[in-house]
């Protein structure tokens, strides 16, 4: 089976195992982000913040080309070092400063998982009743465990089935999602609302556009392009990674804004992922749960992979994908819990809505190290537990937690409000603006470029 199945963990791919084009991050990221889950936030900007549909349509195109530049940007460290994005940042943090934050991203990223696989379930029940099968309690209880033993099966075998497989389901997701638009559009009413502009709500939407997209993928920028020749194209790694996430976020986001302008019963909460069937036909019901359970298997297969990468980063020495699988079983148990306990998918999204913080000065630090050194790395510093980056790198940690806090202090994630940015709608503390992703990354740029710039350029310099 190994010759199968990926044995390559963190340690740098030599160059003669590297293999594919650039091109196929367009692939990756594009299968990886046509789900679901896009629709879904693109419909929240109307119903959330109450923006009119064009309001929403600026915010995601401002949303996305703020975000998804910075996926195409940690994408370019892979061909230059070979190695995974967290294993990068101990060049930022120090080896000990790393594993703390690949536990955080692995927490994040698991958060994820058992969130997709809820919604996996939901859709594959959906689809069974639909076709005459009820799912009683330990009927629910074998169909989460074949759904999660099915989506670790990519990420358990690796990156070239891993690849191949996204390539494939990008096509289908296409045809799939351009049949669903048809059934929608007709029915939406795009220049009905008369919302007021308000600015807050812009800037809240734009940084959830950017959270819940490019953003949050940019960690993992590297552990799909790692494997590329060390002379692909910088132009092309970018380009190709960039726009395999931004396509389908602004054509998903802009269709779910205007499935938001549909006219429904108050029961109905489009804002929920699975609340779809009840504006389409009938005979898009079926094929459109099949959607949600393929689509976010994908996903969840992108999100494995990266999390199992993670979890060696932060010091577990066990094959990949034995980390894999057992990533797969917390988000089974997770998942087996959620569907049993009323409101714990809500406190899931308000634990991921506060791990979030970490997500702009991390990747903020990530990209201004990147710059300071022109790409260049010495490898050894951060592959072995030895030489300058062997414990915490004191100004890098300090530039994080610095940038968590001013995130923390500007942010409105909806569940809770920073104490600085409610002072600006004191009267209303619920349309404060969510400056966290700003503030958060600006802090920490400054900080770490004070702390470590002159330290860097004459390392690079000797």
């Amino acid at each position: 089976m190994s010759g199968y199945v990926e044995q390559q963990g963190i340690d740098a791919i030599p160059e003669e195992q590297r293999y594919g084009k650039s091109s196929g991050l367009f692939f990756v990221w594009a299968g990886t982000t046509t789900n679901i889950f896009t629709l879904t936030y693109g419909a929240m900007l109307i119903i959330v913040f109450q923006l009119s549909f064009f309001q929403a349509f600026a915010a995601i195109l401002v949303g996305n080309l703020l975000a998804y530049p910075l996926l195409g940007l940690t994408s370019l460290q892979g061909p230059r070092t070979g190695t995974t994005s967290i294993t990068i940042s101990r060049a930022s943090f120090g080896f000990a400063g790393a594993q703390v934050n690949a536990f955080l991203s692995w927490l994040m990223l698991i958060g994820f998982e058992a969130g997709g696989l809820i919604l996996i379930y939901y859709a594959a029940s959906g689809f069974l009743g639909g076709v005459g099968i009820t799912t009683g309690k330990i009927a629910g209880i074998i169909l989460i465990l074949l759904l999660g033993a099915i989506q670790a099966l990519l990420p358990f075998f690796g990156h070239r089935l891993l690849m191949a497989a996204q390539k494939y389901a990008t096509g289908i997701f296409v045809v799939l999602f351009i049949a669903l638009a048809f059934a929608i559009i007709p029915q939406t009413r795009v220049g009905a609302s008369t919302a007021h502009f308000s600015i807050f709500s812009f800037i809240s939407a734009v940084s959830l556009v950017m959270v819940s997209g490019g953003l949050s993928y940019a960690p993992s920028g590297a552990n799909f392009s790692r494997y590329l020749p060390g002379a692909s194209s910088s132009r092309g790694v970018f380009g190709w990674a960039t726009l395999g996430g931004l396509l389908p976020y602004v054509l998903l986001q802009t269709l779910g804004a205007a499935l938001a302008t549909i006219t429904v019963s108050g029961d109905v909460d489009v804002t929920n992922p699975l609340a779809l069937p009840s504006v389409l036909p009938k005979a898009f019901v079926l094929p459109f749960y099949l959607l949600v359970v393929v689509g976010l298997m994908i996903q969840n297969s992108t999100n494995l992979y990266s999390s199992s990468l993670n979890l060696q980063t932060a010091g577990i020495n066990a094959r990949r994908w034995l980390i894999v699988l057992t990533d797969s079983l917390i988000a089974i148990i997770i998942t087996i819990i959620a569907v049993q306990q009323e409101g714990f998918y809500d406190l899931l999204n308000i634990f991921l809505s506060s791990l979030s913080i970490w997500l702009a000065p991390w990747v903020a630090i990530n990209l201004v190290d990147y710059a300071l050194r022109r790409g260049s790395y010495r490898l050894s510093d951060f592959i072995t537990t030895k030489g300058a980056s062997a414990t915490f790198n004191i100004g890098g940690c300090a530039s994080l937690f610095i940038g968590m806090v001013a995130a923390y202090l500007f942010s409105n994630s909806g569940r809770f409000v920073g104490p600085i940015t409610a002072l600006l709608s004191p009267e209303n503390t619920a349309f404060a603006p969510d400056l966290s992703v700003i503030a958060g990354a600006l802090t920490a740029a400054i900080l770490y470029i004070i702390t470590n710039g002159k330290q860097i350029r004459t390392t690079q310099n000797a």
